[in-house]
């Protein structure tokens, strides 16, 4: 298995595809009031980087750094193909993502995540992410797991 991640443009048709596919995932589990997606066009935005996971060329996992005021990083669009789960690829990409933000200086990561998703648990979890309340703009609710990491140290 040969599997390359690296920063691409979430605008090409192969990586539209795959976050149509988390999209739908998500409004599976979680009421679409609670789907706090952004769309490729949000994602192609300067405050965001975009992580694309191939396998042998093809788009089987994306991830996203955004950043936020007062050195704040939030990891969004976490998703990997089915058939690639259990593979360490969604590890992988958090791990790439942790180091820009170091490298960028933001100090804290924070994420939503919903409450029906343990296997992104595990990777957070692994990641050395710990829950806590709501973050940045995100409603309290039922369906919303937070989770968040300190880079300062």
């Amino acid at each position: 298995m040969a599997i390359d991640i690296a920063v691409e443009s979430p605008l090409q048709d192969e990586v539209r595809g795959l976050i149509a596919e988390l999209n739908a995932t998500l409004l599976e589990l979680t009421p679409p009031e609670f789907c706090f997606h952004m769309t490729a066009e949000q994602m192609a935005e300067p405050d965001t980087t975009v992580f694309i996971a191939r396998d042998n060329g093809e788009a089987v996992a994306c991830g996203a750094l955004k950043r936020h005021d007062d050195g704040v990083g939030e990891v969004k669009r976490m998703y990997t193909r089915p058939p690639h789960r259990g593979k360490r690829i969604g590890a992988d990409i958090v791990g790439r993502i942790e180091a820009m933000a170091r490298e960028e200086g933001i100090t804290r990561l924070v994420l939503e995540t919903g409450d029906r998703h343990p296997a992104a648990w595990a990777v957070y979890e692994g990641a050395g992410f710990s829950r806590c309340g709501p973050v940045l703009d995100y409603p309290d609710s039922q369906w919303s797991v937070f989770y968040e990491k300190n880079l300062s140290s």
